[in-house]
């Protein structure tokens, strides 16, 4: 089975010869290895590429061994250039190299070689890519399947189970192509704890790693709800009994970040124009990976929808904050209040914005006043929308595009219509 993954080839074609050392990162068994020895090899060949001009060198096999010290990598790879033509190395998880910057550094002067590598959690996290390579790092972001690659697989199936499967089970290509839904399920319970887990303990060499494991716990039960470290650290004394700093809490989210595995969408002031310290959200970058570490117990259809969401905007290169909208009210007794509406999602991208609400269920208008109260409240001309599989793609009195879930899901200028 072959998997597309068009908008990452296309970054990696765009990125041909730019003078920089292409970096895939992403959380590990994404796609990255696949998406540079098949998808990408298979592009150079189809334009005439001749295959000795193609290196490829998987760092974790066995047989590149002796590759993994650094001036021995350096000799092979200048071994293989013997000609002015141009050469494209492709080096999958280059961290296992000692000193492997230097190497790749040494390749950012000759003229005819064009370098790409892909890195894991263990050694190449994301801030490290910022350092390493002197400025002259590009880097390309992967993410698992998005909903659109992952029906794409599903293409005879009805949309609203290729939905549920998703929503289950997550777009991480090996769990996507097991048919068994038991195996599906212990496949990422033994990839979360195995690869990601331990990727992390190792980099960080964490030996009590019962407070992670809580964090995680916590963090996975509740995505799309507003959280902080004082927040955390509340729940694990008042239910875990245990007595954490909110140094170490912090800590352990940012090694939670920086593995890929969730992200953090801070909140933002709209009327006020600026950014809130906390509370904010996190969101799991695979669905799948969440709901194993839960054991598949916590599905609550509106909360992995609003995961899904976010996800989907990051993968189109939005930056994703929580909005909130303050206004002013009257309570009961006809005291002045400030009352605190939530906006979903603020999505930037250059001079783009938007405004998104996600709603799973649409049933009755007193629900959708409450889905439209915060984006009215809102008064710049910025494009208000509101997300839901439960309504028909059309833009109301109000002026707010309500949007059908597929048909944003399906169509990237689903933001435009």
């Amino acid at each position: 089975m072959e998997i597309k993954r068009d908008l990452y080839l296309q970054q990696l074609v765009e990125s041909r010869h730019n003078g920089m050392i292409k970096i895939l990162t992403g959380i590990r068994r994404c796609g990255k290895s696949y998406l540079l020895f098949k998808l990408f090899v298979d592009y150079l060949q189809s334009k005439g590429v001749d295959e000795s001009h193609i290196l490829k060198i998987n760092m974790e096999d066995r047989r590149n061994k002796e590759l993994c010290n650094p001036d021995a990598l350096l000799s092979y790879i200048d071994s293989q250039i013997i000609d002015n033509e141009q050469y494209y190395i492709l080096l999958d998880e280059v961290q296992v190299v000692k000193e492997f910057e230097s190497v790749l550094n040494s390749y950012l002067s000759v003229p005819n070689v064009d370098v790409y590598v892909t890195g894991s959690n263990s050694r190449f996290l994301s801030k490290d890519v910022i350092t390493e390579f002197r400025g002259r790092g590009y880097e390309i972001r992967i993410h698992p399947l998005n909903f659109s690659e992952f029906a794409s697989i599903r293409e005879n199936e009805k949309l609203d189970l290729v939905l549920r499967e998703y929503l289950s089970y997550g777009g991480l290509p090996q769990s996507v192509i097991i048919e068994e839904k038991q195996h599906k399920e212990a496949f990422l319970k033994h990839l979360f704890e195995a690869t990601y887990l331990k990727d992390v303990k190792e980099r960080y060499s964490i030996k009590n790693d019962f407070v992670l494991m809580k964090i995680v716990d916590i963090a996975s039960s509740s995505i799309g709800g507003l959280t902080n470290p004082s927040k955390l650290r509340n729940t694990l004394q008042s239910v875990l009994g245990i007595n954490v700093s909110h140094e170490t809490i912090s800590t352990y989210l940012e090694i939670l970040e920086e593995a890929f595995m969730i992200e953090k969408s801070l909140r933002y002031d709209i009327k006020g124009k600026q950014y809130l310290d906390t509370p904010y959200k996190y969101y799991f970058e695979d669905l799948g990976l969440r709901n194993a570490r839960l054991n598949f117990r916590q599905t609550e259809m509106s909360h992995l929808m609003e995961n899904l969401i976010y996800n989907e905007l990051r993968c189109r290169g939005y930056a994703v904050d929580v909005g909130q909208v303050i206004v002013n009210t009257r309570n009961e007794c006809g005291k002045s209040a400030r009352k605190n509406l939530e906006v979903d999602f603020i999505c930037n991208r250059g001079f783009k914005r938007y405004y998104i609400q996600s709603a799973y269920k649409i049933p009755d208008e007193e629900k959708m006043l409450q889905e439209t109260e915060s984006l009215k409240r809102i008064d710049d001309s910025f494009r208000k929308i509101i997300i839901s599989p439960d309504i028909i793609t059309h833009q109301n009195d109000d002026g707010i595009l309500m949007l059908d879930l597929y048909d944003f899901l399906l169509n990237r200028d689903s933001l435009e219509s």
